[in-house]
């Protein structure tokens, strides 16, 4: 590698310790390019520092050159999308599903975003940065942002935000276990620091649209009443929104940044994948959020253009490990073993998936421990574990699906799978809404369940998997909320603790190895595949920008006729 020290020295003054370690550890060749720019974004290193400093170790000057995935071509139309159905309330506290994050996200906007590369974005939040620890973060709040009643943004909205959503009383206290109201404190008007219950060197993807309900609401925003204003400081305003129907938006015309292209966007709910699908063959929709392959194979004959993102985003397969004949490991090893995962992603995905390995260390996390030996179909071994545990002959059980997408095919494959060892699995699959119920620990069928089958949507780092869905239930703090195995582990609990707390990714990468290889053995829940995220356009339509968490970004949007 070719440095130009002088030119890095510039470039180091007044960066931290933690994004001097990050630059540390590209100069000395231990982490790739695009991971100093992951990386150094998590930290806190401006875009075009990051920029400079790749110029600075490759001998060349730096050079930049910015193109909007839009044009002004086309500008000024209607956009017509079709998404999920939001299956509640469009309450930025409560919202827990595809459709609502959509919604949340047309009007409101997150400090910063996590962009199609898992790369970080400033918003509202022009920047960033941690104490060495990574239990102090401070961040600078954009100036000059109004909501859309004319209000500006200050960091009393972002407080406010923040509390509301770290409340331990709140219906979804969505930081639980890193962050507590007391921790939120206001520096100046236009600095925030956020105080953490422990270390965590991602904190950045937590405010971000990785985590959903975070938009920033003004100060005193009562969410329960959010739907009938959509009030934020987005590129676009509320139209109208008919519950179960659909919701129309117009431009924001005092929008803090580049104004959005469409003069507005209408969007159409859909309960179900088949008939989005067929609208959007059919010219009713220009924009079809997501589908799959087992649902949409048409979209992929070329007619449309399609966003194909590598995602963290798969189905999680719990068996309650505090209820017989869960209890004992080798039982749950035995159906894992059962499944031919190579042959799943071809079925049902037509390989547009990733073969998972029983952990949520998806491939697409640089973290990832690719050392870990990947577990694969062995009936002759499944066979002899459930001997070992005295179910040679086998049991029955139910199995609770969240009938979207693929999952009830999904579900068929396990419980045909399944019969090899002599388990009987009955399926119920059930619509999202009668799925998740009111959606709070003890009140749905799926964190009940002896076998649940469940959807988790896409984030840029493992944390919100490692954490809710895993860690210990504690009713007190909220933590192990999602826990649909009912997971018990001091040692999970403590190297999960370990991985969020490291900073550097050599560090993640040791943890990860660790965490993966006791999920291999403890085999809680089944992590078959992590699956593409496909969005669809007419080759009319251009300046789409979907996101793998199920985002749909239309602002640069335009249409041609």
């Amino acid at each position: 590698m070719n440095v130009d020290h002088a030119r890095l020295d510039e470039l180091r003054a007044g960066q931290g310790e933690v994004p001097n370690h990050v630059i540390d550890e590209f100069v000395a060749g231990r982490i790739s390019r695009r991971d100093l720019i992951r990386r150094g974004a998590v930290a806190g290193i401006s875009l075009p520092a990051l920029g400079g400093i790749l110029a600075a170790c490759s001998g060349s000057s730096a050079t930049s050159s910015s193109s909007s995935p839009g044009s002004a071509a086309g500008s000024g139309a209607t956009i017509k999308a079709g998404i999920l159905t939001p299956t509640g309330a469009i309450n930025p506290v409560t919202v827990d599903d595809q459709g609502g994050l959509d919604m949340l996200a047309q009007t409101g906007e997150y400090l910063c975003l996590s962009d199609q590369t898992l790369t970080l974005k400033p918003v509202l939040a022009e920047s960033w940065s941690s104490n060495s620890a990574a239990t102090v973060w401070t961040f600078k709040i954009r100036q000059g942002v109004k909501f859309h009643n004319g209000h500006p943004l200050t960091a009393d909205d972002v407080v406010y935000t923040y509390k509301l959503l770290t409340d331990p009383k709140s219906p979804n206290p969505t930081l639980a276990g890193v962050l507590v109201p007391d921790g939120v404190q206001k520096a100046d008007d236009f600095t925030v620091a956020f105080h953490l219950e422990a270390a965590n060197g991602n904190f950045p993807y937590l405010t971000s649209s990785d985590n959903y309900n975070m938009i920033i609401l003004p100060n005193g925003q009562d969410p329960g009443t959010w739907q009938k204003t959509f009030i934020g400081t987005g590129p676009f305003v509320l139209k109208n929104y008919t519950t179960n129907v659909g919701a129309m938006f117009t431009r924001n015309e005092s929008y803090w940044g580049k104004k959005a292209l469409p003069a507005q966007t209408q969007f159409t709910f859909f309960a179900e994948e088949t008939p989005s699908v067929l609208a959007l063959t059919g010219g009713t929709i220009d924009v079809l959020g997501q589908f799959s392959v087992s649902g949409g194979p048409q979209l992929l004959n070329g007619d449309y253009n399609i966003s194909r993102l590598r995602s963290s985003a798969h189905r999680e397969l719990s068996m309650r490990c505090d209820q017989a004949p869960f209890t004992d490991s080798r039982v749950r090893q035995a159906l894992a073993l059962t499944l031919n995962r190579p042959e799943i992603v071809k079925s049902l995905f037509n390989g547009y998936a990733d073969v998972g390995n029983d952990s949520p260390f998806a491939p697409v996390f640089p973290s990832a421990n690719t050392s870990v030996p990947q577990r694969a179909q062995d009936i002759a071994k499944a066979r002899s574990l459930m001997k070992a545990a005295g179910h040679e002959s086998g049991f029955a059980t139910q199995l609770y699906a969240n009938a979207v997408q693929e999952i009830p095919q999904f579900a068929q494959i396990v419980q045909q799978a399944a019969k090899a060892i002599g388990v009987d699995i009955t399926v119920h699959s059930q619509p999202s809404a009668a799925y998740y119920g009111k959606g709070t620990f003890g009140d749905s069928n799926w964190l009940d369940a002896t076998m649940s089958l469940v959807d988790y949507g896409h984030r840029g780092v493992p944390n919100a998997f490692l954490t809710n869905p895993l860690e210990t239930i504690n009713a007190k703090t909220g933590t192990g909320s999602w826990n649909a195995a009912h997971f018990n582990s001091s040692q999970y609990d403590k190297l999960a603790a370990d991985y969020i707390a490291a900073v550097d990714l050599a560090s993640q990468k040791r943890i990860a190895g660790q965490i993966e290889n006791l999920l291999l053995d403890e085999t809680p829940v089944i992590y078959a595949y992590f699956y593409n995220y496909l969005s669809a356009w007419s080759k009319n339509v251009a300046g789409v920008y979907p996101t793998a968490i199920g985002h749909l970004f239309l602002s640069n949007a335009t249409k041609t006729a």
